[in-house]
């Protein structure tokens, strides 16, 4: 692809952003990589192009991936040219990853759609944020890669409104909590993550209580920040962990996996400025089991 500039003292990486599909992280790689080339020369990204500079972006750098579409019956609350909303049930993980190639939400998108961005890793195309395997709820899925790059930067600017439904353990006194308790790996268990100190991020999560049984509290829980098991390691954290989650809880756990839905989602589009709004009602199993609780 052979671009001839239309502006004058523009970086480079600056000037591909606004002019291709390509997100800002794909481009600086492919010019680290010498797959962008100005009037046949390989330059840094802070170049500034002049009108009718010639940049040149070489085939080749995107590579064919090799996730397999698998069909899924995906349930869709929302979907444009540019981005997905999905009620992602319980039991699924969104991305392939080590061990686990196939029955992964991107597994179903692909088969549903090859208009998925591109992003940083080739083995989550549309994926901007993630939830838990056994998480339900709703997940945002990017189409494009300048949507995804723009939801990108809403997540960190915590601009998309997350609300979450739980089952805890115990019977909490207090209407609301904010639990303010930075998140980071846990030394003795890598594949968790806890409350600490040591080479932590803040970690900010809004609590409201729903409705009390006799020995469980249902929760709405609101994300001001969003680390890795963030709602189930501030949970256990006050003592109060989700019922059946079965690595932050010390309770056995049945297949369905922890109580925890991801039911609210609110933002601006960040292409057509649209303000919406989705709700995902509670899994089957969940209603279920909170309908016979005392």
């Amino acid at each position: 692809m052979k671009i001839v500039v239309k502006e004058n003292q523009i970086r480079l990486d600056k000037y591909l952003a606004l002019n291709t599909d390509y997100s800002r992280s794909l481009i600086l790689k492919m010019i680290k990589d010498g797959y962008v080339l100005v009037n046949k020369k390989v330059e840094k990204p802070s170049f500034l192009v002049n009108i009718d500079d010639e940049i040149e972006v070489k085939d080749g750098f995107i590579k064919e991936d090799h996730i397999n579409a698998e069909k899924m019956d995906l349930e869709i609350v929302y979907e444009d040219e540019y981005l997905m909303v999905i009620n992602k049930p319980s039991g699924i993980v969104v991305h392939p990853g080590a061990g686990n190639y196939s029955n992964t939400l991107v597994n179903g998108l692909k088969y549903y759609t090859d208009n998925l961005s591109d992003g940083e890793d080739e083995t989550r195309p549309g994926i901007v944020h993630r939830i838990d395997k056994d998480t339900s709820g709703l997940l945002l899925v990017a189409k494009t890669n300048k949507c995804e790059e723009l939801l990108s930067e809403m997540f960190k600017k915590h601009s998309i409104n997350r609300e979450y439904i739980a089952l805890v353990h115990g019977v909490l006194t207090n209407d609301k909590i904010k639990i303010d308790a930075p998140i980071g790996r846990d030394v003795k268990n890598r594949k968790q993550m806890t409350v600490t100190s040591n080479n932590s991020k803040e970690a900010i999560t809004h609590l409201t209580v729903l409705k009390r049984y006799n020995k469980f509290t249902l929760v709405k829980l609101k994300l001001e920040t969003g680390r890795t098991h963030q709602i189930r390691v501030h949970m256990k954290y006050i003592n109060h962990p989700i019922f059946n989650d079965p690595i932050y809880s010390n309770d056995k756990a049945t297949e369905f996996g922890q109580f925890l839905h991801s039911y609210s989602m609110s933002f601006i589009h960040p292409i057509t400025n649209e303000e919406l709004s989705f709700k995902a009602d509670l899994p089957t199993y969940f209603q279920d089991y909170l309908d016979n609780l005392n």
